[in-house]
């Protein structure tokens, strides 16, 4: 059955982020594709990471996090922050601009959308870290986004629809 999940979920297009954070915990980011809006009110979303990421626990401690959604010509930002690219000088943060919101969490100045987020709850289930946040901003830029499909990176295109 894990098989057969992996190859239906596989199939399945999910938007690309870079979850970053820091604080007392200290800076870091993982690539993510579990990502979605929970509630327009208050305006919230769910992200889910795996339990040994060190990412889980820095934003567990933190309670704050950015979710950077990647444009379709940042695949190499995800590649890095998934471990499969060496980093730059081994530090993840500088393939990329950052800036820092108020609260002090990295945010990828040319994403296409940066949520800056709260956390508000956590739930573990199976081998995940479900996150539950309360967003705090939105900061919105041009582009196409990054998608995760059929095991590799896609951008979207528009398709002409006909109705008989």
């Amino acid at each position: 059955m894990r098989e057969l999940f992996l190859k239906g979920m596989s199939q399945l297009a999910s938007p690309v982020s870079v979850v970053t954070t820091d604080g007392p915990a200290g800076r870091a980011g993982v690539t993510v594709s579990a990502v979605c809006s929970v509630s327009a009110d208050p305006p919230s979303l769910l992200v889910c990471i795996h339990h040994q990421s060190p990412a889980c626990a820095a934003i567990e401690r933190n309670r704050r996090f950015c979710v950077n959604a990647l444009r379709d010509d940042q695949a190499h930002l995800s590649e890095v922050f998934a471990g499969r690219v060496e980093a730059p000088g081994g530090d993840k943060f500088g393939c990329a601009k950052w800036q820092s919101t108020s609260g002090g969490v990295p945010v990828l100045t040319d994403s296409l959308v940066a949520f800056e987020c709260r956390l508000s709850a956590t739930l573990l289930e199976g081998t995940h870290r479900i996150f539950v946040a309360e967003v705090l901003g939105v900061g919105p830029t041009d582009g196409r986004p990054l998608v995760h499909a059929n095991r590799c990176y896609a951008a979207p295109a528009p398709l002409a629809i006909r109705v008989n």
